[in-house]
């Protein structure tokens, strides 16, 4: 590192942490259909979501849609490799990192359905597996409040 390039501030990782759960919970609209809420950033990247009408997909066992998992999945392995950019650069402002997350999208998602989609709520948690200069590659998992695990999901990234 030189001597221009200085680490982010307690004060700018506030900040970009503030801007990362504006984006999630109200600026990706889709979310909000979702109910996704951040739980926690660090040490372990955590949403939840309520069991609502609207998000079942089974009218007769009122078992949640299978598409509300996939996305819900897909934001949050978009998600913690935002996180995991942030930390790849620190010496970039919340600004920039927030404009790196213009060219992310999914190129591959492949999610298992081990369970039905009951419960009172749900977590949903992420890792990244691999984090390259153009690729990125996620692991996650949602569960219900009872912490039975409901799916799993595999996914990569385009982050350049």
């Amino acid at each position: 590192m030189t001597n221009a390039q200085t680490l982010r501030s307690a004060e700018e990782q506030a900040r970009l942490d503030a801007e990362f759960v504006d984006l999630v919970e109200h600026r990706i609209t889709f979310n909000q259909v979702l109910g996704l809420k951040v739980v926690s950033l660090r040490p372990q990247y955590l949403v939840r979501f309520d069991m609502r009408p609207e998000l079942v997909g089974h009218a007769h066992y009122g078992r949640l849609h299978g598409g509300v998992i996939s996305a819900t999945l897909d934001a949050l392995g978009g998600c913690v490799l935002m996180l995991a950019i942030a930390e790849k650069h620190p010496t970039e402002s919340a600004e920039q990192v927030m404009h790196r997350f213009l060219k992310m999208g999914t190129i591959d998602l492949r999610v298992d359905f081990l369970r039905q989609g009951v419960g009172k709520h749900f977590i949903a948690s992420a890792e990244v597996t691999r984090l390259g200069g153009r690729v990125g590659s996620t692991q996650m998992r949602l569960v219900n409040d009872e912490g039975t695990l409901i799916a799993t999901a595999a996914a990569a990234y385009i982050v350049s």
